[in-house]
């Protein structure tokens, strides 16, 4: 897919001229792909775009890195092993007052820039970029879109053909990851696979517990395809459920229902958050609900904008974000309904579309 990074950039450094920004720097991390279409390698070796106004992006890589990277709106330079690239960063910061640093890049690297380069302030790279990377252009809810079907097929496969009862946590993961790049992503990145009272921690790592008759099991999983990330979760049950699993299920599903009922553009994040927690206080279960209601997603899995109280930014078409609402029950089960969706000028566009009832698994 092809993404527009010249006006990218020029709209980045418009940006900088309104907040009096003399210069971005962008290191390994999301930021770097989404102007550039090259993904840093993390390493010892520093690679980093210097964006000043005015003048042509330079993106200086180590020297045996240069072939993975298209040519693009930007000069490339090559650094080799006796350079120093500190100093080639710092020489291109001739004059800097205010540097912005990309929020991934490495701490020692930060460090060395503060000591060779006197700037008056250094700021985060996320002020800036995430004004653009939080409004998605078309072409990106697209791949959103893409990714988040393949992830629903994966969810609406997992009924008929994964066994549960008798398997590890850990061996469904590996299925459900497996099943992920079947249906076309280029990474699998996490498959939470939280059985029985492990269902009550929400990032539970899948491990040797053996998942058994009455198990709900909450399975969030993800991965990417051309950078951009899938994320959803839906929970089932092994055999039949309880009368106390079903009404914990059903008030989830109810908050998920009101969350997505919610977005409209100009409604502020923390209104999402609301809607949804509010369905389940209601029904008594307020203090199990231990997380926000949603978070941003593109290049990174957790990005601005997050659906959160305190959050009073407004919705704007292009947004893309979770809505998950959930309810953990420590030493007994917990329950997570996770959807994508995008904001549009009309209201919602719900990315995942796999059933949201409580199903029965083997």
């Amino acid at each position: 897919m092809e993404f527009d990074y010249t006006g990218r950039l020029r709209r980045i450094e418009g940006l900088m001229e309104q907040r009096s920004v003399d210069a971005l720097l962008l290191s390994v991390g999301p930021d770097l792909p989404y102007f550039t279409g090259y993904e840093a390698m993390a390493s010892e070796r520093l690679t980093m775009l210097v964006i000043r106004p005015g003048e042509e992006p330079m993106l200086l890589v180590p020297r045996l890195e240069a072939p993975r990277v298209a040519p693009g709106p930007f000069e490339l330079r090559a650094w080799d092993e006796t350079d120093d690239p500190i100093v080639l960063v710092s020489r291109a910061l001739t004059g800097a007052q205010h540097i912005a640093v990309g929020d991934h890049t490495w701490a020692a690297f930060v460090v060395e820039l503060q000591h060779a380069v006197d700037a008056d302030a250094w700021t985060t790279a996320s002020g800036l970029t995430k004004h653009l990377r939080m409004r998605k252009e078309p072409n990106e809810i697209e791949a959103l879109r893409e990714v988040a079907e393949q992830a629903d097929r994966v969810a609406t496969r997992i009924p008929d053909e994964v066994q549960f009862k008798g398997s590890t946590e850990h061996a469904v993961s590996m299925r459900v990851k497996n099943m992920l790049i079947e249906e076309g992503h280029d990474q699998a990145l996490f498959a939470i696979v939280a059985s029985g009272p492990n269902g009550a921690s929400p990032h539970h790592e899948a491990g040797d517990r053996v998942i058994g008759a009455g198990d709900m099991i909450v399975l969030d999983f993800g991965g990417s395809l051309g950078g951009y990330r899938s994320d959803t979760t839906r929970t089932f049950v092994v055999d039949e459920p309880t009368n106390k699993q079903r009404e914990v299920h059903l008030v989830v599903l109810g908050a998920s229902t009101a969350g997505r009922a919610a977005v409209a553009p100009e409604v502020r994040c923390e209104e999402i958050d609301r809607a949804a927690r509010s369905v389940i206080e209601d029904a008594g279960f307020g203090k199990y609900f231990v997380h926000r209601t949603g978070h941003g997603i593109g290049l990174e899995g957790h990005e601005h904008p997050y659906i959160v109280e305190g959050n009073s930014l407004p919705l704007e078409p292009g947004m893309a974000f979770s809505i998950e609402p959930g309810v953990y029950l420590p030493g007994e089960f917990g329950v997570r309904i996770e959807d994508i969706v995008t904001v549009t000028s009309h209201g919602i566009d719900v990315l995942n579309e796999s059933p949201r009832g409580l199903q029965p698994v083997r």
